[in-house]
């Protein structure tokens, strides 16, 4: 590897998981992070030095880090608050050169490194990037209006939101991979980057953009940039009614798939994660569905305390008193994606298994009522925070039982990608902000031990009128509730759903 920096003449090279158009769920054969260091989760950047190679990742995927990080990767496990590049500067010795390649990174996070040597590398040297395909878009919405100066789009969730248009031909996507630019004249759609380029080479006139979703190259290429803070980020959180109302047969199909699953588990015996994981697939596409969300997690016993295993092994077996968990989704007509995550066991669970699957179906019904609940944090029900709700999940979860952890956020929001913003639910400052109503989000409270397992329970949901409401319907495992961990309340609570 250090063939690389001398050619480069750069003393480290930031080598990141995304593509040019910085999206969250690359494929793996162009993530070059999962190249370098063998890692496949879907966040978390490298730092290639001449003697070293770093691997940063935050709380939910330390132990799967340590599973799949290859020989000689020193993995940083960042804790809660760390920010993964502050990080990264510390490593960075004076005077030296840190390699960027531009069509990788935002041009907000390219600022981010200001004050040191940066060189900009117009290549991947680790991975380069073919654009795929593009196959003729389907329509889902109509496109909408922007009042705005002439503005550049790049992110392909904006792209498609402002457009109404879907592309399900690429696995655990509905989105379409174009760049856009929109004046009062309308839209136009660029087919594919090498027009974007030129065009943007060839621009005279002022334009909008936002720095955190724009990658550094294309931003280089704009005469006159004007920075602002994209609108389409707060327009497409709000969902319209339509879309609220297409979330809800969405979930209704989502919900007969997991079900399915279920008693598929139940009824037969020696079922590995991949087995389970191929069933799940062809019952979400039995149900309509146009392509999974994200490649579905099925972990059983210790794999269920990484939080986004990924490995659906043949060799795992669900055998009696095995937990299984399973988080999955689908995209269907609308092109919104469905979030859902599930726990189940095969024949009669333990002790310790019924105590943490309920200690985290306590945080779910608190958290999911929380403007009901006035001696926690958040008390008033028009003026509920993403934040308020993490902290009442956080009041139940930690250090309740013994090796036992929750290390990610409560939830965040979800439209044409699985994971959008805003709204979030964690302890981040973002999370301050009031969820509005018709905003869309997961409550997934969880609980982990590397040594026995994980539960976690998401439901995704909605906010109308001032309260908040489950898009989920599927139930609860009731062989794995011990309901005498329950208040009067909570079990009042819980006949919202139907106890399994």
């Amino acid at each position: 590897m250090n063939a690389i920096l001398n050619e480069h003449k750069i003393d480290y090279l930031l080598v990141n998981a995304t593509n040019e158009y910085l999206v969250e769920y690359p494929n793996l054969s162009e993530n070059a992070r999962y190249t370098l260091t063998g890692f496949s989760g879907s966040t978390g950047d490298a730092l290639l030095a001449q003697d070293k190679i770093y691997l940063f990742v935050d709380g939910r995927y330390h132990t799967q880090a340590d599973m799949e990080a290859k020989e000689g990767v020193t993995v940083v496990k960042l804790q809660l608050g760390q920010k993964q590049d502050d990080e990264i500067k510390k490593i960075i010795k004076p005077d030296k050169v840190l390699g960027i390649v531009s069509k990788k990174v935002s041009q907000s996070r390219l600022e981010e490194f200001k004050g040191i040597n940066i060189k900009l590398l117009d290549k991947d040297p680790i991975n380069s990037y073919t654009e795929p395909h593009n196959e003729v878009p389907s329509k889902a919405d109509e496109p909408k209006v922007l009042n705005t100066k002439p503005a550049y789009f790049s992110n392909l969730e904006e792209v498609s939101y402002l457009t109404g248009m879907r592309d399900f031909s690429k696995d655990n996507s509905a989105k379409i991979w174009q760049k856009l630019f929109v004046d009062e004249n309308g839209q136009r759609l660029f087919e594919d980057s090498k027009e974007a380029e030129e065009f943007l080479k060839n621009y005279e006139g002022e334009l909008l953009v936002d720095k955190t979703t724009i990658n550094a190259y294309d931003y280089s290429l704009i005469k006159h940039p004007i920075h602002r803070p994209s609108p389409v980020k707060t327009m497409k959180a709000v969902k319209s009614d339509k879309e609220i109302e297409a979330y809800k047969k969405a979930f209704e199909r989502t919900d007969k798939a997991v079900m399915a699953i279920r008693e598929y588990i139940e009824s037969n015996e020696n079922l590995s994660e991949y087995d389970i994981s191929s069933r799940l697939k062809e019952e979400f596409l039995k149900y309509g569905a146009k392509s999974l969300s994200f490649n579905s997690i099925v972990a059983i016993n210790q794999n269920s305390a990484l939080a986004h295993y990924a490995k659906n092994s043949k060799d795992v077996i669900l055998k009696d008193g095995s937990l299984v968990l399973i988080d999955c989704g689908a995209y269907y007509e609308s092109g919104l994606a469905t979030d859902i995550t599930r726990v189940f066991v095969k024949g009669k669970p333990s002790g310790l298994q019924r105590e943490v699957y309920t200690t985290v179906l306590k945080a779910f019904l608190n958290a999911y009522n929380c403007h009901l609940t006035p001696t926690l944090s958040c008390k008033e029900r028009e003026h509920v925070a993403g934040y308020d709700l993490d902290m009442t999940a956080h009041s139940i979860l930690d250090n309740k039982i013994e090796g036992f952890t929750f290390s990610h956020g409560l939830g965040h929001g979800i439209g044409i990608n699985v994971h959008e913003a805003p709204p979030n639910l964690s302890q981040n400052e973002i999370a301050k902000t009031e969820i509005q109503d018709n905003m869309t989000f997961t409550i997934e409270p969880g609980l982990y031990n590397p040594m026995h397992f994980g539960v976690r329970l998401e439901n995704s949901c909605y906010k109308k009128d001032g309260k908040i409401h489950s898009f989920v319907k599927m139930g609860y495992e009731g062989k794995l509730i011990d309901f005498g961990l329950l208040s009067e309340q909570e079990k009042e609570w819980l006949k919202e759903f139907e106890i399994l």
